[in-house]
């Protein structure tokens, strides 16, 4: 069985499916992966504490965003559940983890999965964030690593730099990127290119303008997860640039 990779990618809101780019990127990368077995999926949209596991069988998806097109609301993903999956988990994980059977996939869970495997034929498990301590992450991605030696995909969705006060929707996706956003994009690239992990911990006192890049770091977060569970290791850029001036630097160890 091969071994997955851990992956930390960038979602976007959901008219990110409409970036052809975008799209062809994510399904280019995704076919050149091993074929999972299942999923697990750490979104930027959803901290709670104890780490608590998603539904294990199908049930509808959380539309966790507001103001857009119908046609968003409309989307379907029914991939199967992973109740193995969530079993082996709550053994791995050393602190209380609590089940809620009820919540689907949110969209920085489906939307990437709508690409990535479109047939919705993979199981897939979403876990909740149960701090946005880096260290304590990356403490949690650690111990989830085992479950890339039995097939298991393990993604972190969020996005590199992320302030939509600062979006100028009105420009286009494809704008300029504002200083802040390039020289934090940058910064991390440097960073995860020479696996200096202690000032990717400490970003916040040693990036580039982090309040600026991150007013919240829930959509860093997931980085860390993914860092953990790599266990070191160089990470190879699997797509690059700014989407409405938002770096959507993705990244796969392994």
């Amino acid at each position: 069985m091969d071994k997955m990779p851990a992956l930390y990618l960038g979602h976007g809101a959901p008219p990110l499916v409409d970036n052809e780019r975008w799209v062809g990127q994510l399904a280019d990368w995704a076919a050149d992966l091993p074929r999972p077995k299942a999923v697990l999926m750490v979104s930027a949209h959803w901290e709670n504490a104890p780490v608590t596991l998603s539904a294990t069988r199908t049930v509808p998806l959380v539309y966790d965003f507001w103001g857009f097109p119908a046609r968003y609301y409309e989307t379907r993903y029914p991939a199967p559940g992973a109740p193995d999956l969530a079993a082996k988990v709550g053994k791995l994980v050393r602190t209380p983890v609590q089940a809620d059977e009820d919540r689907g996939l949110d969209h920085g869970a489906y939307v990437p999965l709508t690409v990535m495997y479109p047939d919705a034929d993979i199981p897939v498990l979403q876990m909740s964030m149960p701090t946005l301590d880096p260290a304590g992450l990356m403490d949690l991605g650690r111990q989830l690593a085992p479950l890339r030696d039995e097939g298991v995909l393990i993604v972190g969705s969020g996005f590199l730099t992320h302030n939509l006060s600062c979006v100028h929707f009105d420009q286009g996706p494809d704008y300029a990127p504002p200083a802040w956003s390039r020289e934090f994009d940058a910064w991390a690239d440097e960073r995860l290119a020479g696996g200096d992990i202690d000032n990717l911990l400490d970003f916040a006192h040693k990036a580039p303008a982090p309040t600026l890049a991150h007013p919240r770091t829930e959509h860093l977060a997931p980085l860390f997860v993914a860092l953990g569970a790599a266990g070191g290791g160089t990470p190879a850029v699997t797509i690059d640039g700014f989407w409405y001036g938002l770096s959507k630097r993705s990244v796969q160890f392994g």
